[in-house]
């Protein structure tokens, strides 16, 4: 099974050109241009990702994720959520490498068969990195207003962080 994975990406690439030949498409063209337009996407969204790590990062430094963790200890009870995982679904809809650092940090201090653990596994693969996603999305095509985008999306960010927490009691 290992081999297969070797031979995808140079068939893919075989794949392309020989159908570029076919269809008569000067490739090196086709490859620079859509290089542009990646380098051009780049440089309108790179002002808000950079935004968006800067204030992940000083809210996690600040210590803010502990002390809303603290503060919404009792809502966690009502609904059933471990709140060691609180902060990593709060994160979750922020930024994708600093949920996972967090989920890493929370599988190694709970162990990944802990209830922490196995609510935490399913929260990050419940949930999407929903700013992340808006940021990348809708700045490539120079969107601005998302309307309704946000507000559904972390309805469901949040709702896969409760069904996450319900499941893995309901189903150990």
């Amino acid at each position: 099974m290992n081999q297969v994975g070797i031979y995808i990406i140079p068939f893919v690439i075989v794949l392309i050109v020989l159908y570029g030949a076919f269809k008569k498409v000067d490739l090196f063209a086709a490859f620079t241009d859509g290089a542009k337009e990646g380098i051009h996407a780049l440089i309108s969204i790179a002002p808000s990702l950079i935004g968006l790590v800067t204030a992940v990062t000083m809210l996690e430094a600040s210590g803010f994720f502990d002390i809303l963790t603290n503060c919404c200890r009792p809502v966690c009870a009502v609904l059933g959520i471990p709140p060691e995982v609180l902060p990593l679904g709060l994160m979750r809809p922020v930024t994708g490498s600093g949920s996972f650092a967090m989920l890493n940090a929370i599988l190694e201090k709970f162990g990944a068969d802990s209830l922490i653990g196995k609510t935490a596994s399913v929260m990050a693969g419940s949930t999407e990195t929903t700013f992340y996603a808006v940021t990348v999305y809708f700045g490539s095509v120079g969107l601005k207003n998302t309307r309704c985008t946000l507000p559904a999306a972390l309805t469901a960010d949040m709702l896969g962080i409760v069904f996450a927490a319900w499941c893995v009691r309901c189903f150990p």
